[in-house]
C-alpha cells in the first residue's frame, strides 16, 4: 500500500466525485458491476445506502482523501436471520494496492461488532477471479452456484454464492 486506506459511511455529498470515479473505471468494471456514472444517479445510490437495511461505505486514500472504492451491505434481514449481502468494487487507479483486502476485512469486523450480523453473502460472477480470491482469503466459503442470478449490464449473469458467518 502506498498511502493507507480508510473506510467511512458514504454520503450523498460525495456523489460528484463518486460518479467521476465510476466513469473513469468503466474499463475496469467491464461486466462485473455498473456503478452510476452521473451525479444524480450516484446521489440516489448514496442516499439509498444510508440505512436501516442498506449501508454504503467509501474506501478512500488517507493522504489524498480521494474515493478509491465502495462497499455496500444491503438487504439486511434482522430477527433470527441477522444476514445481509455484500457488494464491493474499486475505482481505476486504486486497484491492486491492498485497499480492498483491508477494507473487506474491516467491513466483516464491523458487520459482526457494529451491525450485529451473523452472516454475510457475496454473489460473484465465476470469471471474477480477483473478487473470488479476496473473499476466499478472508474466510468466505463457496456455498453454491446460481444460474442467471443477477441482471448486470442488461444481461442475466451466473453467480457463485460465497458466505461467511460470525464465529
Amino acid at each position: 500500500m502506498t498511502s493507507p486506506p480508510a473506510l467511512a459511511y458514504a454520503s450523498e455529498h460525495q456523489a460528484e466525485e463518486f460518479a467521476a470515479a465510476a466513469a473513469r473505471s468503466k474499463s475496469l468494471h467491464r461486466s462485473w458491476v455498473h456503478p452510476p456514472t452521473d451525479t444524480a444517479a450516484a446521489r440516489a445510490l448514496l442516499l439509498k445506502r444510508q440505512g436501516p437495511a442498506d449501508f454504503g461505505y467509501v474506501i478512500y486514500e488517507l493522504d489524498s482523501r480521494k474515493i478509491a472504492g465502495f462497499i455496500e451491505i444491503t438487504n439486511i434481514v434482522r430477527g433470527n436471520f441477522q444476514s445481509a449481502y455484500l457488494g464491493f468494487y474499486m475505482f481505476k487507479g486504486y486497484e491492486r494496492r491492498g485497499y480492498m483486502n483491508w477494507a473487506l476485512g474491516e467491513m466483516v469486523r464491523r458487520s459482526w461488532q457494529d451491525l450485529k450480523l451473523h452472516r454475510l453473502e457475496a454473489n460473484i460472477q465465476p470469471g471474477n477471479t480477483a473478487s473470488i480470491g479476496l473473499v476466499s482469503k478472508l474466510g468466505f466459503v463457496k456455498e453454491g452456484f446460481s444460474s442467471r442470478y443477477l441482471k448486470i449490464g442488461a444481461r442475466w449473469r451466473d453467480h457463485e454464492r460465497w458466505a461467511i458467518v460470525a464465529k
